[in-house]
């Protein structure tokens, strides 16, 4: 669950979450997940990464924090940002004809705290 990790330094915030979210992008592909999209963006919120896990659509946001001194980045992810998480992937899911009742999908969690790498899969769900 735990990894640790030679992560990106980067300063600037948009520059630092593009390169921790390609980061987490390469890993999960290693792992076996095929890449769909990447920074998608509706009325209702963004979805980091899209990724496909043989027939379930993985939904995944990636959080990093340099300390944990105020609670990791795993713990960053609050109810309302999964509300924001799921109502922007049933927006999506709507535009493909689909829905989380005809689809199989999961919501990850890609955590980086300092070095330490937290891959939480199925963080959270649509009920």
């Amino acid at each position: 669950m735990f990894e640790k990790v030679s992560t990106p330094r980067l300063t600037g915030a948009k520059s630092c979450g593009n390169q921790y979210e390609a980061f987490a992008r390469r890993y999960l592909e290693s792992a076996g997940l095929f890449f769909v999209a990447a920074n998608v963006a509706c009325r209702t919120g963004e979805i980091d990464l899209i990724m496909r896990d043989q027939q379930t659509w993985v939904f995944v946001e990636v959080r990093y924090r340099r300390t944990a001194r105020f609670g990791g980045a795993a713990e960053s992810v609050t109810r309302q940002k999964q509300q924001r998480l799921l109502s922007a992937a049933s927006f999506w899911l709507a535009g493909r004809h689909a829905s989380f009742d005809t689809s199989s999908c999961r919501f990850d969690v890609f955590a980086i705290t300092g070095s330490q790498i937290e891959w939480l899969r199925d963080a959270f769900n649509a009920e």
